[in-house]
């Protein structure tokens, strides 16, 4: 995988204990902005980058005909989302 570490739009749902989980993203490219929906979350981990707390979601979804795995996280004090590796 490749690390990009890209700031993505995200559709996420927040269930009321607080705790999120993506649902589509998008991305832009060379070819423009691709609408990436998620299939299935493989795992839920925290870490802390830098001081900073985040959410690493591993996941998998077809992308171009190809099913991919990628990790998204996302950064808690800033509620921002990134695509970290594809």
């Amino acid at each position: 995988m490749k690390v990009y570490m890209r700031p993505v739009r995200m559709i996420s749902l927040t269930e009321p204990d607080g705790s999120a989980r993506p649902l589509r993203f998008q991305v832009e490219g060379r070819d423009g902005i691709t609408v990436i929906k998620i299939d299935s979350i493989i795992s839920k981990q925290e870490e802390k980058l830098a001081g900073n707390r985040m959410l690493v979601f591993s996941c998998q979804s077809v992308i171009g005909d190809i099913q991919r795995r990628f990790e998204l996280k996302y950064e808690i004090t800033t509620c921002k989302w990134y695509l970290y590796k594809i």
